[in-house]
């Protein structure tokens, strides 16, 4: 997304939005080595290695995130001119809440910062905005201000941005376990009925496409319990770059890689 000086908190559905960037077209594509008929539907990425991309520059930990949130909006600007479906973004596991509480405090007051601050940028977009996680323990501030862009961006029909708060897919897991087994108590669901859709209809992302490329910055080689269910058959691209780095340049190579690649599914293609 577009840097600009000064941002409002967000108005009606109705307030004045520049134009959005215009679409690339297909001479767009074949320049960079791409085609429109190559492009996934959805990537998700884990956006590794801000406190290590500030320490390495004698920052304070909390300076690689908001140079982080710079490359959030870099990549959510080009994943919606490139047309796709969605783009999913690991923003606090789960397991972040081990980190030192000054981290986690400051963390949370940058995800509303930017929830507020980007929120004109999402109408301008249309991007349809959504977020997953357990929402319980971020806080009145951070989830009043998820519930009003939601509630702004409803009517928008571009690309998808699902932000991933509060996120373990193990816990996403036990969460659809435990409907299940309400359904079937309730007599909703017969046991014999329990199949791959039942339980993906139980799940956060229920009615959203699953990932087709997963990328992972900060050369890390693990999934970090992120859409474990989701991933099964994703492309997976790491590079050794550290998020506050990754540029529209990296993410069209990761294109390139991913349309490279032959997806079989488990058959013989």
């Amino acid at each position: 997304m577009s840097v600009v000086s000064s941002r409002s908190d967000g108005g009606p559905r109705g307030a004045f939005c520049p134009a959005p960037d215009e679409p690339y077209t297909d001479a767009d594509l074949t320049s960079w080595g791409l085609s429109r008929g190559a492009l996934p539907r959805h990537i998700a990425a884990i956006m590794d290695g801000n406190g290590r991309w500030a320490q390495a520059r004698n920052l304070p930990r909390i300076e690689g995130h908001r140079r982080g949130v710079q490359t959030v909006r870099t990549i959510v600007e080009e994943c919606s001119r490139l047309g796709l479906e969605q783009l999913t973004l690991y923003c606090f596991s789960s397991e972040n809440w081990k980190r030192p509480e000054a981290e986690q405090r400051l963390l949370m007051q940058l995800l509303e910062q930017y929830l507020i601050e980007e929120r004109q940028e999402i109408l301008r977009q249309n991007l349809r905005f959504a977020v997953i996680g357990r929402r319980g323990g971020l806080g009145d501030a951070v989830n009043r201000e998820i519930d009003r862009t939601t509630a702004l961006a409803s009517a928008n029909t571009g690309m998808r941005l699902c932000l991933a708060v509060n996120y373990g897919s193990r816990g996403e897991l036990v969460d659809a376990m435990r409907a299940l087994a309400g359904d079937v108590l309730a007599g909703r669901l017969a046991p014999d009925d329990i199949d791959e859709t039942a339980i993906a209809n139980r799940l956060y992302t229920t009615g959203m496409p699953d990932p087709d490329l997963l990328i992972r910055t900060a050369g890390e080689l693990r999934l970090s319990n992120y859409l474990l269910w989701q991933i099964s058959y994703a492309e997976i691209w790491v590079t050794p770059r550290c998020w506050p780095e990754f540029t529209r340049d990296d993410l069209r190579q990761a294109l390139r890689d991913y349309a490279a690649r032959h997806r079989r599914f488990g058959g013989l293609g």
